[in-house]
């Protein structure tokens, strides 16, 4: 007769798993994804190296994992306050504001996500991040459309460039930052990037410009 797990012994699996990937996520947050390592991994979370691969298939998958589980907090909090209440132009100032905070204060991890030389399965899954918010920033461009507060414009190529812009203007401090090296100052760097998305997409006569 096959072997079929019990209800008990896959809770202890997912706890186990669970284990693994917290560590796994404390070695991205502390020292991008070079510091995840699958013997640090096991180290941290206080098992034996072959129980990672009892768990995952290779470094390349639990890095992807990671990636995943790392970012699902971040797309949904940004989704909160881009599609919340208030007026267009204020929820893309609070979004932007709120991504970048977020990743000021978490530079390691957030220079992982956004820019870190990666395996092939975690690039794949950046790819996916970014579209995540693009998506976001799609919608919040057309409410600003209908409702008349942006100018008519392509939502889908404004949202995929908002992103891009946001996630560049952010490579160069974070990585200063993980170099200890002297950057922009956070409240004028925040404040730069908002002005420049703000007029992406709120100018109402390009030819103007």
């Amino acid at each position: 007769m096959a072997y079929r797990p019990t209800e008990k012994t896959e809770a202890r699996k997912a706890v186990l798993r669970e284990r693994l990937l917290n560590a796994a996520l404390n070695r991205v947050t502390t020292g991008g994804f070079k510091a995840l390592t699958i013997v640090a991994v096991a180290q941290q979370a206080g098992m034996a190296t072959g129980t990672v691969y009892k768990h995952f298939e290779s470094k390349a998958h639990l890095c992807a994992e990671v990636f995943r589980m790392a970012t699902q907090k971040e797309v949904s909090l940004v989704r909160s306050t881009a599609l919340g209440t208030g007026a267009p132009a204020a929820r893309l100032l609070a979004t932007i504001e709120t991504f970048a905070l977020r990743a000021l204060r978490s530079p390691r991890l957030a220079y992982a996500l956004i820019a870190e030389p990666v395996d092939t399965l975690v690039d794949v899954e950046r790819l996916r991040y970014r579209q995540a918010y693009a998506e976001i920033f799609e919608q919040l461009v057309e409410d600003g459309v209908r409702l008349g507060a942006f100018p008519a414009q392509a939502p889908v190529v404004s949202a995929a460039a908002l992103v891009g812009v946001i996630s560049e203007s952010l490579v160069g401090p974070l990585s200063w930052q993980v170099d200890t090296q002297p950057g922009l100052e956070q409240a004028t760097l925040i404040r730069s990037i908002q002005a420049f998305c703000l007029r992406a997409v709120a100018l109402k006569d390009l030819a103007a410009a």
